[in-house]
């Protein structure tokens, strides 16, 4: 039998508020309504009901986005827990969790191979069923497929249809008949550079590596880098003392040419 998974819907929740049968009360009185509609026809208004109209819609206002706020956040919730009823893993996976369900249950208790051990509801449902999630489409591997997709995420690569990962480009091997070999392993397509995690500490480290054999040292690790105020200081001081010494320099040879002339 199919546990379907609850479906309730929560008093705030948009679906709830558009739904006018479990809305079906009249919509809450502005406050204040009065008051506008008395001044509706007005040309003129004082300072004193300009900023009074003003504040009171303003909390009106603020007291709309918390609720509907509120409200989004519980349908967040419950498309959650729908979400991982569909797709989540269940802690009794296989006949291992089939044989604790009937040895728990009993031949005819159906109840509780619905439910589950302990009545934790991971027994019948679609995640706790043996053969509803699908196995990586690659033959020979075994681990779970990812949402959404028939890979897992090694073989998430063979989807031609993802959009969200790309493949390692760090060169593992060169030779000249077959030309450059690359990791190939899954990152996402927003990395850059687009290496995985254990090539990029390998880039690293040839980066420092060339950079000491050129002579050039690269950032220390235990010093911390100066503040940026001290660097713009020190900038601004070397073009200071450029010029003084450009000024100086001009000085000089209009002396000698003084000199010179006389």
């Amino acid at each position: 039998m199919k546990r379907e998974p609850p479906a309730e819907e929560l008093p705030g929740s948009p679906r709830a508020i558009h739904d006018p049968e479990s809305n079906p009360g009249p919509m809450e009185a502005i406050a204040g309504e009065d008051e506008d509609e008395a001044l509706k026809m007005a040309v003129v208004l004082s300072r004193e009901e300009v900023l009074r109209r003003r504040s009171r819609r303003l909390k009106q206002l603020e007291r709309c986005y918390r609720e509907q706020y509120w409200a989004l956040m519980e349908e967040l919730r419950v498309r959650h827990r729908d979400y991982y009823w569909e797709f989540g893993k269940s802690p009794f996976d296989g006949q291992k969790g089939e044989n604790v369900v009937f040895a728990a249950g009993g031949e005819g208790n159906e109840e509780v191979a619905k439910d589950g051990v302990g009545g934790l509801g991971f027994g019948g449902g679609e995640a706790g069923k043996k053969g509803e999630r699908e196995r990586c489409g690659v033959s020979g591997c075994k681990v779970y497929a990812m949402p959404l997709t028939r890979f897992c995420h090694s073989h998430i690569l063979l989807d031609g249809k993802q959009m969200l990962y790309k493949g390692c480009n760090y060169v593992i091997k060169s030779s000249a008949p077959n030309g450059q070999i690359y990791c190939g392993k899954p990152v996402l397509r927003a990395a850059i550079p687009s290496l995985c995690p254990v090539h990029f500490q390998k880039a690293q480290k040839h980066v420092s590596q060339a950079l000491r054999k050129a002579g050039l040292n690269g950032p220390s690790t235990v010093r911390h880098a100066p503040k940026f105020h001290v660097i713009l200081a020190e900038y601004v001081s070397q073009v200071q003392a450029k010029r003084r010494e450009l000024l100086n320099s001009n000085g000089d040879n209009n002396g000698e040419k003084d000199e010179k002339i006389s």
